[in-house]
Parts: structure tokens; sequence; C-alpha cells
């Protein structure tokens, strides 16, 4: 199989053809959700064939946003499917891939570790100190206009948010909820 070369085929198109009005949903994205998955799959001791899975999954997992703006996790399945053959990937292993692409569906719902591990890489910047500078780029992604409104939103996808592996919630953890705070403070 040829992990590598299906990663930077898919980082190239979403480099070239991605939409420019998403300011969130980009290559930056996608890299950062790639460095995330590696920080905690190493943590979580997953395998060597498995971390080169949650890479490839990493890299396609919002690749439906170069086609759709809904539903994009069924388009980034669909495009893993066309194209990861090519690089010499079973069946099984495309099914993996896309169980991790559906796992980061909000709301959440992984059932596997591989599955955790994308979903918690997926929002890893919620405990973070970039949150509001990562947060601020979806309110511009959406178009919004009332920052109230952004901060109630925030508050309630933050308080229903988990993380699902130990590693995410020792590192994300105590940062989130400072942040969770934060967003509660700006709406007193």
């Amino acid at each position: 199989m040829q992990f590598e070369q299906a990663g930077n085929f898919i980082l190239n198109k979403l480099e070239k053809e991605i939409p420019a009005h998403l300011c969130y949903h980009n290559i930056d994205h996608t890299r950062d959700v790639y460095d995330a998955a590696e920080k905690i799959g190493r943590a979580e001791g997953i395998s060597d064939h498995e971390m080169k899975l949650l890479h490839v999954a990493a890299c396609y997992h919002d690749s439906g946003f170069l086609n759709v703006l809904h539903e994009h996790e069924t388009e980034s399945c669909r495009i893993a499917k066309e194209s990861l053959p090519a690089f010499g990937f079973s069946p099984e292993e495309i099914d993996r891939i896309c169980g991790m692409i559906m796992a980061t569906r909000i709301p959440q719902s992984p059932k596997n570790k591989l599955e955790e591990i994308l979903a918690d890489a997926d929002l890893d910047y919620l405990g973070r100190d970039d949150f509001f500078a990562i947060g601020d780029k979806l309110y511009h992604e959406r178009e919004l206009t009332d920052r109230d409104e952004w901060n109630a939103t925030q508050l309630k996808f933050m308080q229903a948010h988990h993380y699902f592996t130990q590693t995410a919630l020792n590192l994300r953890g105590a940062k989130k909820q400072d942040n969770l705070d934060k967003v509660k403070a700006l709406l007193q």
C-alpha cells in the first residue's frame, strides 16, 4: 500500500481546490487534525499499520468539502472509496478509514479506538490556547454576524462535547474547561 502517496494525493487536491470561503475547513485544519491524530495515536499505543490508516483517514476526513457543504463526511468516504483502491488499499482498510471519517460527524459516535482518536483529533483545538482564533475562522466560514449567538452556540457545543481517549482528556481536558469558562464569561 502506498500510504504516503494516498495522503499526498488528497492533500494536494485540498490545497489547490478547496473553496476559498472555507477558512476553517481547509488544508490548515486537515494538517492540524493529522498532527493531533499522530500525537494521540502514539500516546494511545496503536500499531504502525493502524497509524498509517489513521494518517490517511485524517487526510481524507474533510475532503468532502471539495464537492459539498452538507453531509461532507459521507462525501469524504465516497472520495476515499473512489481513490484509495488505486493506492493498493483493501476494501477492509477502506471501511476502517471510512469508519474513522464518519466518527468525526457531529454528534461524534466513534465505535473503536481509531475512530475515537480521529474524533478527538478533529476537535483537539477545543482544549488549546488557539481555541478562540480557530473558532473565529469557523464563525467567518459560517458567515455569522451575531457574536452573542455564536458564543451561545459554542457554549452549548462545548458542554455537550467530551473527549473519548484518555490521552486527549489528559492533554486537553483542563484547557477545554478553561475555554468553556471564558465563553461563559463572554455571555454574562
